[in-house]
């Protein structure tokens, strides 16, 4: 029987033990421009904190797997405004010691950016932004001292549909810090798994397969179509070394085909059986995920 997986935790907490503190770009440039740096720096260093707490809170719950948040650090990666960046560097050792609580937990930690970075998208202007924005998430995860490789996964949807030889082309030029660490995974629309399986294997990127997703798109009938496990096999030959494969994991609110996430998971696919990693996408957070290590052997 295989090792039981290591389920995920994705960036909050239904409580309030792992919470994040933000601010809008309108107030941000309403303050004065002698008070963005203060604002900055006290809300950097909150966050900065919380990422520590989230590490002894997965910790002591078991939890080796943890989505860090794509929003810690508004503003950093805003065009012509490099505060935020200066912020960061004051704050360098204490982002070494949150990212080394990881670390000394054993937890790995992935990061999935917002779905508007369209590497692959046919107008330059969002073409240069996407990279700026995913440059600034690989930036967070070398601050944070963590492996320019899969194992602390950045992970990204196909973008445009219909491009994917444009993606697969213009990966290997990416900056080391994003090309080292990039995934791809299937969503509802742009891109099924027979669309972004060849991508990956051109690139050298991993797969990260969603059934949920899958299921939705080809309108299946539930989870255990017998493609599900096709494809988690398929996706596992992207990664090197296959034990480091991360699959997503989530249920319909009202059925297979609602495209909205339960609270908690019901139903997990039995192509999932032996997948190392497993990151869970549900409503219930940390009470999903615990419901999921009750149920495992052992």
């Amino acid at each position: 029987m295989p090792e039981p997986p290591a389920y995920g935790l994705v960036c909050l907490t239904v409580g309030p033990e792992v919470r994040f503190r933000t601010v809008t770009l309108s107030r941000y440039r309403a303050l004065p421009p002698a008070q963005r740096e203060a604002k900055l720096s006290e809300l950097y260093a909150d966050n900065i904190a919380r990422v520590r707490g989230a590490a002894a809170f997965c910790a002591a719950r078991g939890i080796r797997l943890y989505r860090l948040s794509s929003s810690l650090f508004p503003m950093f990666d805003l065009a012509g405004d490099d505060t935020g960046r200066a912020v960061l560097d004051q704050l360098a050792p204490q982002m070494r010691a949150a990212g080394q609580a990881f670390r000394d937990a054993g937890i790995r930690v992935l990061m999935h950016p917002e779905q508007f970075i369209v590497l692959n998208s046919d107008r330059p202007e969002v073409r240069a932004a996407s990279l700026r924005t995913l440059g600034a998430h690989a930036e967070t995860l070398d601050r944070f001292g963590f492996a320019r490789s899969p194992w602390n996964l950045l992970l990204l949807h196909g973008g445009k549909g219909g491009r994917g030889a444009e993606l697969a082309a213009l990966i290997p030029d990416l900056p080391d810090a994003v090309r080292l660490r990039l995934g791809l995974e299937n969503d509802e629309r742009a891109y099924g798994p027979a669309d972004l399986l060849p991508v990956c294997e051109a690139a050298g990127v991993p797969f990260v397969f969603d059934a949920h997703h899958h299921v939705v798109r080809e309108k299946l009938p539930d989870q255990e179509d017998p493609s599900v496990r096709a494809w988690v096999l398929a996706a596992r030959a992207t990664w090197h070394p296959p034990e480091w494969q991360v699959v997503h994991l989530s249920n319909g609110l009202e059925g297979p085909q609602d495209r909205r996430h339960s609270s908690l998971i019901a139903h997990l696919p039995s192509a999932y059986r032996d997948v190392p990693w497993i990151e869970v996408e549900a409503k219930g957070k940390e009470e999903a995920v615990a419901a999921l290590m009750g149920e495992r052997p052992g």
